[in-house]
């Protein structure tokens, strides 16, 4: 390489080093590993809400106050999928609000990114009554709305919170216990499971493992240790 092209590379690299290190300065915790911003998706997937609010695929329509659709970045690269909503998901329209939802907030900073910049959905869109488990039937008439949001947002990494998101998506009866700490592959995009944030209000003992399947997580984004 001649020693102008050399010297002009560097600089080139130092350019880029500055930069990085501005959006740090700035807060930014993460850059997008995709390779292009998908235009028109804010759209497209507000007007794929909207068609979902009077659904009556299943029982659960009967009972509920709104369909917890999703919320976040359009074009994250990172999607975390819950169970279902619960009495304040229900009352607000928006997932993941109550206790569990500020704990999230809170796994989801601990890696350095802003929950702003991710995607939050859940597999069921309407509250089970009393906070019982869904049903299988109802899964199934509800995992469409979330394969679709998928199509849409092409996240890089799926975060599955609680058994139910990690059975419904790997089509598995495994345990969480057995699904947690590995990386699986969804339609090709990188699937890493962990316990769901009201399990760790519940039980102290799987914050450390939760911590470890974040760590991961991150890793596997972009490689950045933490």
């Amino acid at each position: 390489m001649e020693p102008s092209v050399e010297q002009e590379v560097r600089e080139i690299l130092g350019l880029a080093r500055q930069y990085l290190k501005a959006q740090v300065d700035l807060g930014v915790g993460w850059v997008p590993r995709k390779e292009g911003v998908q235009t028109g998706v804010a759209d497209d997937l507000e007007a794929f809400h909207q068609s979902t609010l009077d659904c009556q695929q299943c029982r659960l329509a009967q009972g509920r106050r709104t369909v917890v659709f999703g919320s976040g970045n359009p074009n994250a690269d990172i999607l975390f999928v819950g169970e279902a909503p619960g009495a304040e998901e229900d009352r607000q329209g928006v997932p993941f609000v109550g206790a569990a939802g500020r704990l999230l907030t809170r796994m989801i900073e601990s890696i350095g990114l802003k929950r702003e910049a991710v995607y939050i959905a859940n597999v069921i869109k309407c509250r089970p009554p009393g906070n019982r488990d869904p049903q299988r039937d109802e899964i199934e008439a509800c995992e469409p709305y979330l394969i679709r949001q998928i199509e849409m947002i092409q996240p890089v990494v799926i975060c599955t919170l609680g058994r139910f998101a990690a059975q419904t998506l790997l089509q598995t009866t495994e345990s969480m216990g057995r699904l947690r700490g590995k990386v699986f592959s969804y339609r090709g995009i990188k699937l890493i499971p962990t316990y769901h944030p009201a399990a760790l209000l519940r039980n102290e003992g799987w914050k450390r493992p939760t911590w470890e399947d974040l760590k991961l997580l991150r890793r596997e984004y972009d490689g950045t240790q933490f």
